[in-house]
């Protein structure tokens, strides 16, 4: 796919897959890069938008958050009152190819301020069945898609901007239970670890 053109001093929508691209990196390589080379850009590229990006975030003069992504991916493709444990809030959710089964989803408080941001299934997306560790695969499910399947998830905080974590029990092929812990940027799995006897966590993906 090649690479669209753009004015110098826009920052596009495919800017901001990269951006999303770039904090995946260092969790899934792999991954990130099949999907640069999809979309028709170098890793040169890929950092470049990232150093715009955080130049806008963290700018004096930078516009808030709503107003910075209505301004690069355009109006939400849907605004939808949500009710979030005591808080009423708005999510606003705008489609990213890369990702065709999920949203962008931004969640904004009564004063329109924006609370979360991260990838969510898209409403009429089947949700992926989440029965073992072999289900846990990169790239295949969501922070909640993960705590609802393996109940009682624990949050773990996680290891920088925009990266969770979930501590829950999973059972392998075997059907043995497993101590796991999920991580998981921008909502979306990135890789799992599981805890051995000696209490010594090993990556699995």
């Amino acid at each position: 796919m090649p690479t669209p053109k753009r004015l110098a001093g826009t920052f596009t929508a495919l800017d901001f897959q990269l951006v999303l691209l770039r904090r995946m990196a260092d969790q899934s390589p792999e991954r990130v890069d099949d999907a640069r080379h999809g979309l028709g850009v170098s890793l040169v590229q890929m950092r470049e938008a990232n150093k715009r990006w955080q130049a806008m975030v963290h700018s004096p003069h930078s516009r808030g958050a709503l107003s910075r992504y209505r301004g690069v991916l355009g109006e939400p493709e849907s605004r939808t009152a949500r009710r979030v444990g005591d808080l009423d809030c708005e999510a606003w959710q705008w489609l990213l190819p890369l990702w065709p089964d999920l949203r962008f989803e931004v969640l904004l408080d009564p004063n329109g301020s924006v609370w979360n941001e991260w990838l969510v299934r898209a409403p009429e997306a089947q949700t992926p069945d989440l029965r073992t560790l072999n289900d846990l695969t990169p790239w295949s499910c969501t922070v909640d898609e993960v705590a609802q399947a393996f109940p009682p998830a624990r949050p773990l905080e996680g290891t920088a901007p925009t990266r969770w974590g979930l501590a829950f029990t999973a059972p392998d092929t075997l059907g043995v239970p497993r101590e796991v812990v999920a991580e998981f940027t921008w909502g979306l799995l990135q890789r799992i670890a599981v805890r051995d006897t000696n209490g010594q966590l090993t990556v699995l993906l």
